[in-house]
Protein backbone atom coordinates (compact mmCIF):
# COMPACT_ATOMS: atom_id res chain seq x y z
CA UNK A 1 0.00 0.00 0.00
CA UNK A 2 1.25 3.57 -1.06
CA UNK A 3 2.21 6.09 1.97
CA UNK A 4 1.03 9.56 1.52
CA UNK A 5 2.87 12.10 3.65
CA UNK A 6 0.46 15.36 3.68
CA UNK A 7 1.44 18.78 4.32
CA UNK A 8 -0.77 21.61 5.77
CA UNK A 9 -2.14 24.35 2.74
CA UNK A 10 -1.74 27.52 4.05
CA UNK A 11 -1.19 31.06 1.02
CA UNK A 12 -1.85 28.81 -1.48
CA UNK A 13 1.20 26.45 -1.04
CA UNK A 14 1.92 23.16 0.75
CA UNK A 15 3.77 23.66 4.20
CA UNK A 16 5.00 21.02 6.16
CA UNK A 17 3.78 21.68 10.22
CA UNK A 18 6.23 24.04 11.76
CA UNK A 19 7.43 21.78 14.63
CA UNK A 20 7.70 18.69 12.25
CA UNK A 21 5.18 16.31 13.96
CA UNK A 22 2.75 13.69 11.89
CA UNK A 23 0.00 11.36 13.12
CA UNK A 24 -0.30 7.96 11.77
CA UNK A 25 -3.54 7.11 9.90
CA UNK A 26 -4.87 4.03 9.19
CA UNK A 27 -6.89 2.49 7.01
CA UNK A 28 -9.96 1.41 9.02
CA UNK A 29 -10.46 -2.10 7.19
CA UNK A 30 -6.83 -3.20 7.39
CA UNK A 31 -5.55 -0.98 10.29
CA UNK A 32 -2.35 -0.50 8.41
CA UNK A 33 -1.00 3.21 8.28
CA UNK A 34 -1.04 4.67 4.88
CA UNK A 35 -0.54 8.17 5.34
CA UNK A 36 1.73 10.91 7.48
CA UNK A 37 -1.08 13.69 8.76
CA UNK A 38 0.92 17.17 10.17
CA UNK A 39 0.40 17.62 13.57
CA UNK A 40 -0.11 21.25 13.56
CA UNK A 41 0.05 23.27 16.66
CA UNK A 42 -0.88 27.04 17.59
CA UNK A 43 2.34 28.37 15.33
CA UNK A 44 0.67 26.81 11.92
CA UNK A 45 -2.95 28.21 12.77
CA UNK A 46 -1.23 31.60 13.24
CA UNK A 47 0.30 31.70 9.97
CA UNK A 48 -2.58 30.31 7.91
CA UNK A 49 -5.15 32.61 9.60
CA UNK A 50 -2.53 35.46 8.85
CA UNK A 51 -2.41 34.46 5.01
CA UNK A 52 -6.52 34.41 5.14
CA UNK A 53 -6.41 37.43 6.65
CA UNK A 54 -3.81 38.75 4.26
CA UNK A 55 -6.21 37.64 1.34
CA UNK A 56 -9.91 38.82 2.76
CA UNK A 57 -9.76 42.26 1.42
CA UNK A 58 -9.27 41.51 -2.26
CA UNK A 59 -11.46 38.46 -2.15
CA UNK A 60 -14.04 40.40 -0.44
CA UNK A 61 -14.25 43.26 -3.03
CA UNK A 62 -14.75 40.63 -5.77
CA UNK A 63 -17.72 40.62 -7.90
CA UNK A 64 -20.18 37.59 -7.12
CA UNK A 65 -19.74 37.07 -10.80
CA UNK A 66 -16.04 36.22 -9.98
CA UNK A 67 -16.15 34.13 -7.24
CA UNK A 68 -18.76 32.25 -8.94
CA UNK A 69 -17.10 31.35 -12.01
CA UNK A 70 -14.21 30.23 -9.25
CA UNK A 71 -16.11 27.85 -7.45
CA UNK A 72 -18.19 26.56 -10.56
CA UNK A 73 -14.11 25.45 -11.71
CA UNK A 74 -13.84 23.73 -8.51
CA UNK A 75 -16.86 22.10 -8.99
CA UNK A 76 -16.15 21.12 -12.71
CA UNK A 77 -12.39 19.26 -11.76
CA UNK A 78 -13.82 17.27 -8.80
CA UNK A 79 -16.63 16.02 -10.76
CA UNK A 80 -14.07 15.21 -13.67
CA UNK A 81 -11.91 13.33 -10.79
CA UNK A 82 -14.55 11.77 -9.18
CA UNK A 83 -13.92 8.25 -9.28
CA UNK A 84 -10.33 9.52 -7.69
CA UNK A 85 -11.71 11.06 -4.91
CA UNK A 86 -14.78 8.50 -4.02
CA UNK A 87 -11.61 5.76 -3.98
CA UNK A 88 -9.71 8.35 -1.47
CA UNK A 89 -12.44 8.57 0.44
CA UNK A 90 -13.04 5.08 0.92
CA UNK A 91 -9.46 4.31 1.95
CA UNK A 92 -9.59 7.33 4.38
CA UNK A 93 -12.85 6.86 5.75
CA UNK A 94 -13.65 2.98 5.60
CA UNK A 95 -17.03 3.50 3.27
CA UNK A 96 -17.47 1.33 0.48
CA UNK A 97 -16.35 3.02 -2.30
CA UNK A 98 -20.19 2.63 -4.16
CA UNK A 99 -21.49 5.06 -1.18
CA UNK A 100 -18.40 7.47 -1.86
CA UNK A 101 -19.13 7.24 -5.56
CA UNK A 102 -22.54 7.69 -5.18
CA UNK A 103 -23.58 10.43 -1.93
CA UNK A 104 -20.28 11.86 -0.92
CA UNK A 105 -18.46 13.23 -3.87
CA UNK A 106 -21.59 14.17 -5.67
CA UNK A 107 -22.83 16.20 -2.71
CA UNK A 108 -19.38 17.83 -2.48
CA UNK A 109 -19.63 18.78 -6.15
CA UNK A 110 -22.85 19.93 -5.50
CA UNK A 111 -22.23 22.53 -2.33
CA UNK A 112 -19.74 24.60 -4.98
CA UNK A 113 -22.34 24.64 -7.35
CA UNK A 114 -25.13 25.77 -5.35
CA UNK A 115 -23.86 28.03 -3.63
CA UNK A 116 -21.47 29.54 -6.53
CA UNK A 117 -25.23 30.27 -8.39
CA UNK A 118 -26.80 30.96 -5.18
CA UNK A 119 -24.78 34.33 -4.58
CA UNK A 120 -26.12 35.26 -8.26
CA UNK A 121 -29.07 35.67 -7.16
CA UNK A 122 -29.57 37.78 -3.58
CA UNK A 123 -31.99 39.77 -3.23
CA UNK A 124 -32.12 42.47 -0.26
CA UNK A 125 -34.37 43.73 2.34
CA UNK A 126 -35.56 47.14 1.56
CA UNK A 127 -38.80 49.59 3.02
CA UNK A 128 -39.69 53.22 2.07
CA UNK A 129 -40.38 54.99 5.64
CA UNK A 130 -43.46 57.38 4.97
CA UNK A 131 -43.87 60.43 7.83
CA UNK A 132 -42.50 63.73 8.39
CA UNK A 133 -39.03 62.60 7.67
CA UNK A 134 -39.15 59.96 4.13
CA UNK A 135 -36.14 57.61 4.76
CA UNK A 136 -35.17 54.75 2.30
CA UNK A 137 -33.79 51.77 4.72
CA UNK A 138 -32.37 48.42 3.40
CA UNK A 139 -30.17 46.04 4.86
CA UNK A 140 -26.31 45.06 3.14
CA UNK A 141 -24.85 41.73 4.45
CA UNK A 142 -21.12 41.92 4.41
CA UNK A 143 -18.66 39.34 4.81
CA UNK A 144 -17.46 38.53 8.37
CA UNK A 145 -13.72 38.29 7.92
CA UNK A 146 -11.31 34.73 8.39
CA UNK A 147 -13.82 31.68 9.16
CA UNK A 148 -12.83 28.95 11.00
CA UNK A 149 -14.31 25.69 9.96
CA UNK A 150 -14.10 22.37 11.79
CA UNK A 151 -15.35 19.30 9.94
CA UNK A 152 -16.15 15.36 11.17
CA UNK A 153 -14.96 12.42 10.17
CA UNK A 154 -17.73 10.77 8.97
CA UNK A 155 -18.47 12.55 6.02
CA UNK A 156 -14.84 13.85 5.40
CA UNK A 157 -15.59 15.86 1.83
CA UNK A 158 -19.24 16.51 1.61
CA UNK A 159 -18.90 18.01 4.89
CA UNK A 160 -16.12 20.09 4.40
CA UNK A 161 -17.13 21.72 1.54
CA UNK A 162 -20.64 22.75 2.77
CA UNK A 163 -18.32 24.57 4.97
CA UNK A 164 -15.80 25.72 2.65
CA UNK A 165 -18.47 26.67 -0.27
CA UNK A 166 -20.53 29.03 1.57
CA UNK A 167 -18.02 30.57 3.37
CA UNK A 168 -15.99 31.95 0.52
CA UNK A 169 -18.87 32.37 -1.55
CA UNK A 170 -19.89 35.06 0.37
CA UNK A 171 -16.45 36.91 0.18
CA UNK A 172 -15.11 35.63 3.39
CA UNK A 173 -11.54 33.88 3.70
CA UNK A 174 -11.20 30.48 5.86
CA UNK A 175 -8.72 28.09 7.92
CA UNK A 176 -10.25 24.71 7.93
CA UNK A 177 -9.28 21.83 10.12
CA UNK A 178 -10.45 18.74 9.15
CA UNK A 179 -10.79 15.14 11.32
CA UNK A 180 -7.10 13.83 12.05
CA UNK A 181 -8.60 10.48 11.02
CA UNK A 182 -9.67 11.45 7.59
CA UNK A 183 -7.66 13.98 6.12
CA UNK A 184 -6.76 12.47 2.82
CA UNK A 185 -9.56 13.92 0.54
CA UNK A 186 -9.47 17.30 2.05
CA UNK A 187 -5.44 17.61 1.16
CA UNK A 188 -6.28 16.31 -2.46
CA UNK A 189 -8.94 19.31 -2.47
CA UNK A 190 -6.08 21.80 -2.09
CA UNK A 191 -4.69 20.89 -5.37
CA UNK A 192 -8.16 21.28 -6.75
CA UNK A 193 -8.30 25.40 -5.34
CA UNK A 194 -4.74 25.43 -7.35
CA UNK A 195 -5.93 24.52 -10.44
CA UNK A 196 -9.30 26.48 -9.88
CA UNK A 197 -7.67 29.97 -9.89
CA UNK A 198 -8.58 30.22 -6.17
CA UNK A 199 -6.06 33.30 -4.93
CA UNK A 200 -3.73 31.93 -2.27
CA UNK A 201 -5.10 32.63 1.30
CA UNK A 202 -8.28 32.15 0.65
CA UNK A 203 -8.71 29.06 1.81
CA UNK A 204 -6.17 27.47 4.13
CA UNK A 205 -6.15 24.00 5.62
CA UNK A 206 -4.10 23.01 8.88
CA UNK A 207 -4.24 19.61 9.81
CA UNK A 208 -3.76 18.16 13.32
CA UNK A 209 -5.75 17.12 16.74
CA UNK A 210 -8.47 19.02 17.78
CA UNK A 211 -6.88 20.04 21.89
CA UNK A 212 -3.91 21.42 19.39
CA UNK A 213 -4.66 22.99 16.41
CA UNK A 214 -8.46 23.01 17.11
CA UNK A 215 -8.53 25.04 19.81
CA UNK A 216 -5.70 27.62 18.29
CA UNK A 217 -8.43 28.09 15.45
CA UNK A 218 -11.16 28.75 18.02
CA UNK A 219 -9.46 30.82 20.36
CA UNK A 220 -7.79 33.17 17.60
CA UNK A 221 -8.64 36.59 18.23
CA UNK A 222 -8.48 37.26 14.76
CA UNK A 223 -11.19 35.04 13.55
CA UNK A 224 -14.87 36.09 14.51
CA UNK A 225 -16.77 33.08 13.18
CA UNK A 226 -16.41 29.15 13.94
CA UNK A 227 -18.27 26.54 12.31
CA UNK A 228 -18.30 23.06 14.18
CA UNK A 229 -19.54 19.85 13.41
CA UNK A 230 -19.07 16.96 15.92
CA UNK A 231 -19.93 15.94 19.54
CA UNK A 232 -21.59 17.93 21.71
CA UNK A 233 -18.97 17.34 23.91
CA UNK A 234 -16.52 19.63 22.01
CA UNK A 235 -19.49 21.52 21.09
CA UNK A 236 -19.49 22.50 24.75
CA UNK A 237 -15.98 23.53 24.82
CA UNK A 238 -16.12 25.70 21.98
CA UNK A 239 -19.08 27.46 23.42
CA UNK A 240 -17.33 28.06 26.54
CA UNK A 241 -13.88 28.92 25.30
CA UNK A 242 -15.52 31.75 22.65
CA UNK A 243 -18.24 33.18 25.00
CA UNK A 244 -15.90 36.19 26.44
CA UNK A 245 -15.09 36.53 22.42
CA UNK A 246 -18.95 36.55 21.34
CA UNK A 247 -18.34 34.88 18.15
CA UNK A 248 -20.43 33.53 15.79
CA UNK A 249 -21.58 30.46 16.44
CA UNK A 250 -22.86 27.13 14.32
CA UNK A 251 -22.82 23.80 16.03
CA UNK A 252 -24.02 20.84 14.80
CA UNK A 253 -23.33 17.98 17.58
CA UNK A 254 -24.48 14.52 17.93
CA UNK A 255 -28.14 13.30 17.08
CA UNK A 256 -29.72 10.43 18.64
CA UNK A 257 -32.72 10.05 16.18
CA UNK A 258 -36.16 8.73 16.34
CA UNK A 259 -38.21 6.79 13.99
CA UNK A 260 -41.88 6.30 14.18
CA UNK A 261 -44.14 4.00 12.14
CA UNK A 262 -47.37 4.14 11.81
CA UNK A 263 -49.83 1.22 10.95
CA UNK A 264 -50.96 2.73 7.71
CA UNK A 265 -47.84 2.61 6.23
CA UNK A 266 -46.37 0.36 2.69
CA UNK A 267 -44.61 -1.78 4.71
CA UNK A 268 -41.55 -2.51 2.03
CA UNK A 269 -41.37 1.18 1.53
CA UNK A 270 -40.95 1.84 4.69
CA UNK A 271 -38.76 -0.72 5.89
CA UNK A 272 -35.90 -0.36 2.45
CA UNK A 273 -35.94 3.59 3.97
CA UNK A 274 -35.75 2.66 7.55
CA UNK A 275 -32.75 0.37 6.67
CA UNK A 276 -31.44 2.83 4.34
CA UNK A 277 -31.62 5.19 7.37
CA UNK A 278 -30.21 2.95 9.80
CA UNK A 279 -27.09 1.66 8.07
CA UNK A 280 -26.14 4.15 5.66
CA UNK A 281 -22.46 5.19 6.29
CA UNK A 282 -21.84 2.32 8.44
CA UNK A 283 -24.42 3.91 10.47
CA UNK A 284 -22.10 6.85 10.66
CA UNK A 285 -23.88 9.81 9.66
CA UNK A 286 -25.36 12.64 12.61
CA UNK A 287 -28.68 11.97 10.76
CA UNK A 288 -29.37 8.28 10.57
CA UNK A 289 -31.97 6.73 12.81
CA UNK A 290 -30.85 4.87 16.31
CA UNK A 291 -34.47 4.65 17.73
CA UNK A 292 -37.62 3.12 15.90
CA UNK A 293 -41.15 2.99 17.39
CA UNK A 294 -43.02 0.88 15.80
CA UNK A 295 -46.98 0.49 16.35
CA UNK A 296 -48.27 -2.37 17.83
CA UNK A 297 -50.40 -3.95 15.23
CA UNK A 298 -47.56 -4.23 13.15
CA UNK A 299 -44.75 -4.49 15.43
CA UNK A 300 -43.90 -8.12 14.97
CA UNK A 301 -44.04 -7.93 10.45
CA UNK A 302 -42.07 -5.16 10.49
CA UNK A 303 -39.26 -6.87 12.89
CA UNK A 304 -39.14 -9.78 10.61
CA UNK A 305 -38.79 -7.84 7.48
CA UNK A 306 -36.42 -5.43 8.93
CA UNK A 307 -34.12 -8.23 10.43
CA UNK A 308 -34.05 -10.45 7.17
CA UNK A 309 -33.19 -6.29 5.30
CA UNK A 310 -30.39 -6.17 7.88
CA UNK A 311 -29.14 -9.94 7.40
CA UNK A 312 -28.47 -8.77 3.81
CA UNK A 313 -26.30 -6.11 4.10
CA UNK A 314 -22.40 -7.61 2.88
CA UNK A 315 -19.80 -6.27 5.11
CA UNK A 316 -15.81 -6.41 4.11
CA UNK A 317 -13.39 -5.01 2.25
CA UNK A 318 -14.72 -1.11 0.92
CA UNK A 319 -13.16 -0.97 -2.08
CA UNK A 320 -14.86 -4.41 -3.74
CA UNK A 321 -17.94 -2.55 -5.27
CA UNK A 322 -20.27 -5.58 -4.12
CA UNK A 323 -20.25 -4.78 -0.43
CA UNK A 324 -22.65 -2.42 0.78
CA UNK A 325 -21.25 -2.03 4.39
CA UNK A 326 -17.71 -1.03 5.52
CA UNK A 327 -15.27 -0.69 8.55
CA UNK A 328 -16.09 1.46 11.67
CA UNK A 329 -13.59 4.66 10.89
CA UNK A 330 -11.56 3.25 14.14
CA UNK A 331 -11.20 1.06 17.01
CA UNK A 332 -11.93 3.60 19.14
CA UNK A 333 -15.27 4.29 17.65
CA UNK A 334 -15.80 0.58 17.79
CA UNK A 335 -15.50 0.21 21.02
CA UNK A 336 -18.00 3.20 21.42
CA UNK A 337 -20.43 1.62 19.27
CA UNK A 338 -20.41 -1.55 20.88
CA UNK A 339 -21.67 -1.36 25.01
CA UNK A 340 -22.83 2.73 24.79
CA UNK A 341 -25.89 3.21 25.61
CA UNK A 342 -28.01 6.10 23.99
CA UNK A 343 -29.39 9.18 25.46
CA UNK A 344 -32.19 11.62 24.12
CA UNK A 345 -30.97 14.69 25.42
CA UNK A 346 -30.41 15.29 21.08
CA UNK A 347 -32.55 16.89 19.10
CA UNK A 348 -30.98 16.81 15.37
CA UNK A 349 -33.75 14.91 12.90
CA UNK A 350 -36.80 12.81 13.42
CA UNK A 351 -38.61 10.42 10.42
CA UNK A 352 -42.05 10.10 10.62
CA UNK A 353 -44.03 6.87 8.55
CA UNK A 354 -47.75 7.49 7.96
CA UNK A 355 -50.07 8.01 5.14
CA UNK A 356 -52.46 9.98 7.82
CA UNK A 357 -51.53 13.83 6.51
CA UNK A 358 -53.36 15.04 9.79
CA UNK A 359 -51.28 13.11 11.69
CA UNK A 360 -48.10 13.34 9.48
CA UNK A 361 -48.73 17.46 10.95
CA UNK A 362 -49.52 17.16 14.52
CA UNK A 363 -46.71 14.90 15.22
CA UNK A 364 -44.39 16.78 13.11
CA UNK A 365 -45.36 19.96 15.31
CA UNK A 366 -44.67 18.14 18.46
CA UNK A 367 -41.19 16.65 17.72
CA UNK A 368 -38.70 18.78 19.22
CA UNK A 369 -35.98 18.63 16.15
CA UNK A 370 -34.34 20.61 13.51
CA UNK A 371 -35.53 18.33 10.72
CA UNK A 372 -39.04 15.70 10.30
CA UNK A 373 -39.06 13.73 7.49
CA UNK A 374 -42.09 12.15 6.35
CA UNK A 375 -42.15 9.21 4.48
CA UNK A 376 -38.48 9.04 3.36
CA UNK A 377 -35.17 10.30 4.75
CA UNK A 378 -32.35 12.24 4.16
CA UNK A 379 -33.77 14.29 1.78
CA UNK A 380 -32.23 17.60 0.94
CA UNK A 381 -32.86 21.08 -0.53
CA UNK A 382 -30.39 23.79 0.70
CA UNK A 383 -32.75 26.50 0.50
CA UNK A 384 -34.37 25.20 3.76
CA UNK A 385 -32.72 25.59 7.23
CA UNK A 386 -30.82 23.08 8.78
CA UNK A 387 -29.83 22.32 12.03
CA UNK A 388 -30.51 20.89 15.71
CA UNK A 389 -32.50 21.74 18.42
CA UNK A 390 -31.43 20.83 22.19
CA UNK A 391 -28.50 19.33 22.52
CA UNK A 392 -27.72 18.90 18.72
CA UNK A 393 -26.67 22.42 18.52
CA UNK A 394 -26.88 25.36 17.56
CA UNK A 395 -27.01 27.76 14.57
CA UNK A 396 -29.01 26.89 10.80
CA UNK A 397 -26.50 26.25 7.68
CA UNK A 398 -28.38 26.14 4.53
CA UNK A 399 -29.23 28.55 1.77
CA UNK A 400 -30.45 32.03 2.98
CA UNK A 401 -29.55 30.87 6.27
CA UNK A 402 -26.59 30.58 5.78
CA UNK A 403 -26.30 33.84 4.67
CA UNK A 404 -27.16 35.22 7.65
CA UNK A 405 -24.55 33.28 9.39
CA UNK A 406 -21.44 33.67 7.09
CA UNK A 407 -22.31 37.69 6.99
CA UNK A 408 -22.83 40.36 8.88
CA UNK A 409 -26.13 42.46 8.48
CA UNK A 410 -25.60 46.05 8.11
CA UNK A 411 -28.94 48.33 7.98
CA UNK A 412 -28.69 51.37 6.13
CA UNK A 413 -30.84 54.40 6.83
CA UNK A 414 -30.92 56.77 4.03
CA UNK A 415 -33.48 60.75 3.90
CA UNK A 416 -35.27 61.33 0.69
CA UNK A 417 -36.28 64.24 -0.03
Amino acid sequence: MSRHQLSNFIGGKFVDPINSAYLDSCNPATGQVFAKVPRSGKEDVDDAVSCALKAFPSWSEQPTQFRSKVMLKIADILESRLDEFAKLESQDQGKPITVAKAIDIPRAIYNFRFFATYILHMVEEQRTLDGPIRALSYVQHMPVGVAGLISPWNLPLYLLTWKIAPAIAFGNTCVAKPSELTSLTAYKLCGVFNEAGLPPGVVNIVFGLGPDAGEALVCHPEVPLISFTGSTLVGNRIAELTAPMCKKLSLELGGKNAGIVYEDVDLDECVDACIRSSFSNQGEICLCTSRLYIHHSIYNDFLNRFVTAARNFRVGDPSDPNVNMGALVSAQHYEKVLKKANGVRYGLCATLWTKDVNRALTISRKLRVGTVWTNCWLVRDLHMPFGGMKMSGVGRESGADSKHFFTEAKTVCLRIK
